[in-house]
């Protein structure tokens, strides 16, 4: 819930022309429906949840896709000023790790109920170093949701997996769309930025 109420906060740093809507709207529309999917979570109804969850998810994720289309198409105009620039690719960055590591977090293994459910997390998209060591400690061990985070702030940063290998094709291809939008959000965006700096 925070790296989503994060996420929609981060339009207040956004410059005006892309966002989607006014600044607060992103805001009202993930408190909206977190509403209702803490209260399915609460009552047991595990469906609705995940159908809300995964509802404000892709909200979220459309949209940072259109600012960060919208960014791009502006520069060839040259009408944002160099800070601008760093300010809105910083921004568009720190959402794409804060809205891939959610995405990770609510699909990997069933999403958190189902993982809530086992004694262990042993089969899901990602192989994280704990699941292979020995030990006791490690045969009770899931992963949280700073574990995932730090797997989209890997991918972003280094646009790949570094200690944590992935399984499954659909996450390949989320790591892939992920490392995507955050090389063209540093690469062709920041480096625009710095070069008219």
């Amino acid at each position: 819930m925070l790296a989503l109420l994060a996420t929609a906060g981060l339009h207040f740093i956004l410059p005006v022309d892309l966002r989607l809507g006014p600044a607060w709207l992103m805001v009202a529309i993930v408190a909206v429906l977190l509403i209702p999917t803490v209260i399915a979570h609460r009552v047991g109804r595990r469906q609705l949840n995940r159908v809300l969850s995964h509802t404000v998810l892709a909200i979220v994720t459309a949209s940072m896709v259109w600012s960060l289309a919208l960014l791009i198409r502006r520069l060839p105009s040259h009408s944002d000023s160099p800070q601008v620039l760093l300010r809105a690719a910083v921004t568009l960055w720190i959402a794409n790790v804060l809205i891939f590591a959610s995405w990770y977090w609510r699909l990997d293994a069933g999403g958190p109920n189902a993982r809530d459910q086992r004694k262990a997390h042993a089969n899901g998209a990602f192989l994280f170093p704990q699941m292979v060591l020995s030990g006791q400690e490690w045969r009770v061990w899931r992963p949280g949701f700073v574990d995932y985070l730090f797997l989209a702030f890997n991918t972003s940063t280094a646009f790949s997996p570094t200690d944590v290998p992935v399984l499954t094709r659909w996450a390949k291809l989320m790591m892939m769309v992920q490392a995507l939008i955050s090389l063209t959000t540093v690469a062709i965006v920041a480096a625009r930025a710095v070069n008219v700096l």
